[in-house]
């Protein structure tokens, strides 16, 4: 017998970062993306007339912390679980966050098999049912959530790298040329174009030539939200 696939709902203030989730969340086996809202309140609106399982929540939002958000959906007797799609390293921010619920946190950015790992092990917690037979079982079915296999990046490239590739570019909204995110980073041109390459394939980062110099145009990369707070 068929499984319905698990509500999703995006909660993100971005309209492209919102657009990058929803169709991330799309691509994978029993998940389906019922709403995307950019605010708080706009949340609150789909969640009062759309059945939602799970919630792919950003924690900056235009009209209140994330957190706030959530507290006031479980005040309301929502239940859905929640999955902290977010730039937030604050563990005591993650500490509230567990006790309101949320199962996992995404930290941004990520790639697209970040996500999906999560979804993947989010459902396998979701699938358990039943009476545990012992202290066993019941391990087995929270190390789900809790045990999290490493993201899986492109051959060669490495996540410290990605993390310092990406930090170089956010905080230069004008945007970097690999030439100048090297230097910024400690790299090779060709390296750091590498990476820059993955993030605009990601969604993360567009490019476009830079003109004005004498020879070739020279490829310009740029964040997709200059805030220094996150994609």
């Amino acid at each position: 017998m068929s499984t319905a696939p698990l509500r999703v709902l995006v909660v993100e203030d971005d309209p492209v970062a919102a657009d990058a989730h929803a169709l991330y969340a799309g691509r994978v086996e029993g998940f389906t993306v019922v709403g995307v809202a950019h605010s708080r309140a706009a949340a609150v609106r789909i969640l009062d007339r759309t059945p939602v399982d799970l919630i792919l929540l950003d924690l900056y939002l235009p009209d209140g912390h994330g957190l706030q958000l959530l507290r006031a959906l479980r005040a309301a007797g929502h239940t859905a679980d929640v999955i902290a799609v977010t730039s937030a390293r604050d563990l005591a921010i993650v500490r509230e966050g567990v006790s309101l619920g949320v199962v996992q946190y995404v930290l941004k950015p990520f790639a697209f098999a970040t996500l999906r790992d999560r979804l993947a092990r989010y459902a396998e917690f979701r699938a358990a049912a039943g009476e545990a037979s012992g202290q066993d079982e019941v391990d087995r079915a929270l190390a789900a959530l809790r045990a999290p296999q490493p993201a899986t990046l492109p051959k060669g490239l490495s996540a410290p790298t990605l993390e310092s590739v990406t930090r170089a570019l956010r905080d230069t909204p004008a945007g970097l040329t690999a030439a100048e995110a090297g230097a910024a980073v400690g790299i090779s041109r060709i390296t750091a174009r590498r990476y820059l390459e993955h993030l605009v394939t990601e969604g993360r980062a567009v490019r476009a030539p830079q003109y004005g110099q004498i020879g070739r145009p020279e490829l310009q990369y740029r964040w997709l939200d200059g805030r220094k707070r996150g994609y």
